[in-house]
């Protein structure tokens, strides 16, 4: 059967035309002839966020908070997670480029390995804390769930999500058709059948959490926004073939808002009345009567996640160290991502969403400060800039930033303690900081030409032209 559009664009986003082997199709403005419209930009961000860990932390928030304040948890942090999104898709849209590429824009050639270290590096994590998610329900559902068979299992399912990162994605694209639907229906029924075993929608919303829980409204919102909150950040990566930043804008608030959302509260729904589960969403499955269907679609869900994890890494790696090729660093991020599994990263699935939340808003915040107010949405082509080595003004932008959300955190990593002395909720502020910063700088700073900054060409062409 030929590829649909919005397949052959999915294929594109993330591996170039002709998969791994294309290094090139990245490095340049997406033309107007590659460019689609809302349907296929929706079903591809759909197609990403559509991920098992996004209910796995639903229902460890759940179970933690109750479902009434996990609604207010969650009209908050979709708010904030789906228009910081949609906004950076947008851009994406206006500029045809990738998040990378949009970070050479605001931080520099150099500034902008920051960005790769930090988005890969966070990929790195996000494998080693997903895997387990996978190898325990497989060792639980047959019955060896020892710590030698679950790290056995995390070692199996970590190198089959590599090889497939690692040779192409042709037959895991395919399964991710088939994880998707899946996975709407399990959240579906699972959420009927809580309902239903609770005393109806009525007895659901005051289902109570736990009393003894340490998790703040804020910290919450923190972990509501820390699901894809990195993953969001590379939208760009999808968006930039939006025909327009109107269809951008749309397919990012769709897929973040309405998509990823759906999937928070159908967890979040079992956490919170299965209470015993402790917020384990394999757990809340079987207590439904859901564990061979449960357990199929957390394979081939997060199977289809974690190689797109690793390609990620694999990427941001090789730009951040000028490497043509991606394959060394799939493999060492996947090494040190499985060597995180078996360490225990399963259990720090909510701190480090805390961790996602709370640094990697800001470089989002800064990049839409930049191209709303620098560039004003009119983004010059790459051969008509000549890229400063660093632009400090963003630079210190992100930095205070990550300290506005440290400050509202109270926290600088889990463990270790900040002073918490500004009200509100942490990825928020750092966002809201970050652009006042950048703002103020640029006025202050570069626009009387105090601070380094690009030199754009007297006669350049801009993407929006074409």
């Amino acid at each position: 059967m030929a590829d649909t559009s919005w397949q052959r664009l999915l294929r594109r986003a993330v591996l170039g035309e002709e998969g791994l082997a294309d290094p090139d199709w990245p490095v340049d403005h997406v033309p107007r002839s590659e460019r689609r419209d809302l349907l296929s930009i929706s079903a591809v961000l759909l197609g990403f966020v559509f991920f098992a860990g996004t209910m796995w932390s639903g229902a460890e928030v759940g179970a933690a908070i109750g479902m009434q304040r996990t609604l207010s948890v969650m009209a908050v942090g979709y708010a904030i997670l789906g228009v910081y999104v949609a906004v950076l898709c947008l851009i994406a849209a206006r500029a045809g480029l990738t998040t990378v590429l949009l970070a050479r824009y605001t931080f520099g050639s150099a500034g902008a390995k920051w960005a790769d270290l930090l988005l890969g590096g966070t990929q790195v994590g996000w494998f080693g804390v997903t895997i387990p998610m996978v190898a325990v329900p497989t060792a639980s559902y047959f019955g060896v769930n020892t710590p030698t068979w679950v790290a056995a299992l995390t070692v199996v399912w970590g190198v089959l999500h590599l090889s497939s990162a690692y040779v192409g994605y042709d037959g895991m694209e395919k399964l991710s058709f088939v994880a998707v639907p899946v996975l709407v229906i399990v959240g579906l029924v699972s959420t009927y059948i809580a309902a239903g075993d609770v005393g109806g929608v009525s007895a659901l919303l005051h289902v109570a959490g736990d009393s003894g829980t340490a998790m703040t409204f804020g910290a919450a919102v923190t972990v509501v926004v820390g699901t894809f909150v990195s993953g969001g950040t590379q939208a760009p990566n999808w968006a930039r073939f939006a025909e327009n930043s109107r269809v951008a804008f749309w397919a990012g608030l769709i897929a973040f808002l309405l998509g990823n959302g759906f999937l928070f509260l159908s967890g979040a729904v079992g956490g919170a009345v299965y209470a015993g589960t402790g917020g384990d969403l394999y757990e809340v499955l079987a207590a439904q009567g859901l564990a061979t269907v449960g357990l199929i679609a957390l394979i081939l869900n997060i199977w289809t996640t974690n190689d797109n994890s690793a390609y990620a890494f694999g990427v941001a790696g090789s730009e951040a160290f000028d490497h043509e090729r991606k394959r060394p660093f799939v493999l060492a991020g996947g090494f040190v991502g499985i060597v995180l599994a078996l360490l225990g990263a399963s259990s720090l699935l909510v701190p480090w969403l805390n961790v996602l939340g709370t640094y990697v808003p800001p470089l989002g915040g800064v990049v839409i400060a930049d191209f709303l107010v620098r560039w004003r949405l009119r983004v010059p082509r790459m051969a008509d800039v000549s890229f400063a080595v660093l632009r400090p003004v963003p630079v210190a932008a992100y930095v205070l930033g990550c300290l506005g959300a440290v400050l509202t955190a109270g926290s600088v990593i889990p463990g270790v303690t900040a002073p918490s002395v500004l009200p509100g909720i942490p990825a928020l502020n750092g966002i809201l900081v970050a652009i006042v910063a950048h703002v103020l700088g640029y006025y202050a700073l570069e626009r009387p030409g105090l601070a380094t900054t690009h030199d754009v060409a007297s006669n350049a062409s801009y993407t929006h032209e074409s």
